[in-house]
């Protein structure tokens, strides 16, 4: 399978995985306003797929919330297999990224140096 492809079926099953999330949990008391499927790595067979999903805040409950959505993981292949045409339908393996907590305590802390110094970037000289 060309890697154009992959990354073409990479996208549609993030797209894909963000919107399932919230038909299987419906009526939950899960909050997926935190979730955030940031990234999808489908083998090449198409036979498993890792999922990066982002939980932000609830730093308390990331780990309970990451097993709930593991232990739906044969709905979401469903409702997957149902709605997409693929050959394979995936196993899906969830993982937790913080790569978005990581780049909004960066932003945190540019915010911070900003403030402190009084101005930022618009005491900086223009060139002629």
């Amino acid at each position: 399978m060309s890697i154009d492809r992959l990354e073409r079926v990479n996208a549609l099953l993030r797209r894909e995985i963000g919107e399932a999330l919230f038909k299987v949990f419906v009526g939950d008391s899960l909050d997926l306003a935190c979730v955030t499927v940031t990234r999808v790595e489908t083998a090449r067979n198409l036979r498993n797929a890792t999922v990066a999903i982002s939980i932000f805040g609830h730093e308390l409950e990331r780990g309970r919330i990451l097993r709930k959505i593991a232990g739906k993981a044969g709905e979401l292949q469903s409702l997957i297999n149902r709605d997409l045409a693929l050959k394979y339908t995936p196993r899906l393996r969830f993982v937790l990224d913080g790569s978005l907590e990581k780049g909004d305590h960066v932003l945190g802390v540019l915010s911070k140096l900003e403030t402190a110094d009084g101005g930022g970037a618009d005491d900086l000289p223009v060139a002629p």
